[in-house]
């Protein structure tokens, strides 16, 4: 590759930074491949990697004014890929450091918050997958104490402010919250989960 854009290149960044979706149309047909690949050797996922490719060039779109012409589209789209394939995994991280401590019992979930575990395979998958179900079915007053508090790393003070609540009713909601979602991920007696 070289040092900059083409001429051609510079042409199409310029029309569609001017508003031309049908320049940036262009653009994208030229990267879409090689980026794919990028991010599928990334992430390792097929169906992630083409929604971080796809999120990728919205992302790209609405920032079309930060790009720097004098070089070329496809280090500026990487850049924002390899962004995206970061941001998805530390999600990936939390949710299976979340899907580990709800396995664990009660009294250890807040010391094992710090550990990163290393899960990996199909049925991890499948135990996320139910888990962020579980999560979704929720009712609203426990999972977003849940979330604020496990996920995004709010103390029961700083989610009870967000809440409108106290950081005790913060601590009891997600109690609830872990209760709840332990019974909806327990195997069911032929061995299934529910």
């Amino acid at each position: 590759m070289t040092d900059g854009p083409d001429e051609d290149e510079r042409q199409l960044a310029a029309a569609a930074q001017a508003g031309g979706r049908a320049a940036f149309d262009q653009l994208v047909r030229r990267e879409k491949r090689p980026l794919y690949r990028f991010v599928r050797r990334y992430v390792g996922n097929a169906e992630d990697a083409y929604d971080i490719v796809q999120d990728t060039f919205v992302s790209a779109w609405l920032a079309l004014e930060r790009y720097d012409s004098r070089q070329p589209f496809a280090f500026w789209l990487r850049a924002i890929a390899l962004n995206k394939c970061r941001d998805h995994g530390r999600r990936q991280a939390v949710r299976r450091r979340f899907l580990t401590l709800l396995s664990l019992a009660p009294e250890a979930l807040d010391e094992e918050l710090l550990s990163e575990p290393e899960l990996s395979g199909v049925d991890d998958e499948r135990r996320l997958r139910r888990l962020d179900q579980a999560i979704a079915c929720l009712p609203r007053r426990y999972k977003e104490p849940l979330l604020l508090v496990l996920m995004a790393g709010l103390t029961h003070q700083q989610a009870g402010a967000q809440l409108g609540i106290t950081a005790k009713a913060v601590e009891m909601r997600i109690r609830r919250a872990k209760e709840l979602l332990r019974t909806a991920l327990a195997p069911s007696r032929d061995g299934a989960a529910q």
